[in-house]
């Protein structure tokens, strides 16, 4: 069950990733950003990363974002991340944990990979159970992303945006919303990435992402290596227009660049959340 007084909120401000790369300059520095955010999987064990993880906490609010829970696979969730994942939770008392919807686990075998899952009703109910589990093992809500993809199920019924929006409403689950990933998929699928923020609930968002992507061919690729596109700028400025201010992450996994360009990206995000302060209601 999720407590009736939920955890705080992060900062409605632009925060960065925490990469390996950056512990000790960022701790040494001090830079002024809203808050961090780190993979939960990568400091599951004991040693150095944890105890960067455990500095950092010290002066920055954090959120753990999770690639390994797989809530969309027909599979039982894994009893022993998920143990691993609510000692973490305990340890470090983040802000914010969140998830992708997605799946990427059969019997015995983790794909590296956030796969797809079809958009049905069968599928809400499977990913439901699996985020009501995950919930009332942390005792707290969860965020639930959405993910770049590449194909599409024909027997989809729903709408990606309609699947979350009816998760969050059933579960009581926020919807984590990933403006890179949206533009992704609505580029190579050929949707209206507004009409995906129409369907979500704006009380539904706590956190966005903004990351950049890659081209190959006709394709857009995710691949978190590159500064925000600007047709992903300009689809932020029209979800902040949606959703009202909110968490925004820099995401930046792989040619991670100096700490300075993802804190020069922060502070593009941060101008824009400003903007948007001054915006007639």
């Amino acid at each position: 069950m999720i407590p009736s007084s939920p955890p705080p909120r992060l900062p409605a401000r632009a925060g960065i990733g925490l990469r390996a790369p950056h512990y000790r300059q960022l701790l040494a520095e001090l830079p002024d950003i809203g808050w961090l955010e780190v993979h939960s999987e990568n400091y599951f064990g004991d040693g150095q990363p944890l105890h960067y993880l455990e500095r950092a906490r010290g002066h920055y609010p954090l959120s753990l974002h999770g690639v390994g829970l797989s809530l969309g696979s027909a599979q039982p969730l894994d009893r022993t991340h998920l143990a691993r994942l609510a000692a973490l939770v305990r340890r470090i008392e983040p802000a914010r944990v969140s998830e992708h919807l997605s799946w990427g686990a059969i019997p015995g075998r983790h794909l590296n990979d956030l796969l797809p899952l079809p958009y049905t009703e069968e599928a809400l109910a499977v990913v439901a159970a699996h985020v009501r589990q995950v919930q009332d093992r942390l005792g707290r809500q969860i965020l639930v992303e959405n993910i770049s993809s590449y194909l599409r199920f024909r027997h989809s019924s729903l709408g990606e945006a309609q699947f979350l929006a009816a998760l969050a409403s059933e579960t009581g689950c926020g919807v984590l919303l990933d403006v890179n990933n949206l533009y992704v998929s609505a580029m190579n699928h050929g949707f209206d990435p507004a009409g995906f923020l129409a369907d979500i609930p704006p009380a539904a968002v706590g956190e966005i992402h903004l990351a950049g992507f890659d081209r190959a061919g006709e394709l857009l690729v995710d691949t978190h290596g590159s500064r925000v596109a600007p047709p992903v700028w300009a689809l932020y400025r029209l979800a902040l227009r949606r959703f009202g201010r909110q968490p925004t992450l820099i995401e930046w996994d792989t040619d991670i660049p100096e700490l300075a360009v993802l804190l020069a990206e922060a502070a593009t995000a941060e101008r824009l959340l400003e903007v948007h302060d001054a915006l007639p209601a």
